[in-house]
């Protein structure tokens, strides 16, 4: 089970702070990922990063505002969000992909994880 939390409503410029906390599974045996889909629109890829922590991958629209990190005596990853956009408006959700003992490159496409927390609100007012 995946519970993602932190969204809220922040000025244009301003920074969040989302988790996800893991809970039923060998949360090192996954990479983690973080997605978000504003209204009307597809669920896009934010970053992701593998079952070590040693990569990490980011879409180009959020590179060098937002960072991915996890936390093993937790159980949690994280995503730091900075210099916020209203256009960055959107349910974010967190999101498991099982490698077992593998330790690559963490994916990046929807269908590539197995499951999904409920989502959290970000508003990003201008």
């Amino acid at each position: 089970q995946l519970q993602a939390y932190g969204g809220g409503l922040v000025q244009a410029g301003g920074s969040l702070r989302l988790s996800c906390a893991a809970s039923g599974r060998t949360f090192s045996n996954y990479d983690m990922g973080w997605f978000r889909q504003a209204q009307g629109k597809e669920r896009e890829f934010l970053a992701a990063i593998n079952r070590s922590g040693g990569s990490t991958r980011y879409a180009d629209s959020v590179k060098g505002r937002f960072t991915i990190s996890r936390d093993y005596a937790k159980n949690t990853v994280a995503l730091q969000m900075n210099s916020l956009k209203p256009e960055d408006t959107a349910v974010y959700y967190c999101a498991a992909d099982w490698v077992g003992h593998n330790i690559g490159v963490p994916r990046t496409t929807v269908s590539d994880y197995d499951y999904w927390g409920q989502g959290t609100l970000v508003t990003v007012s201008s």
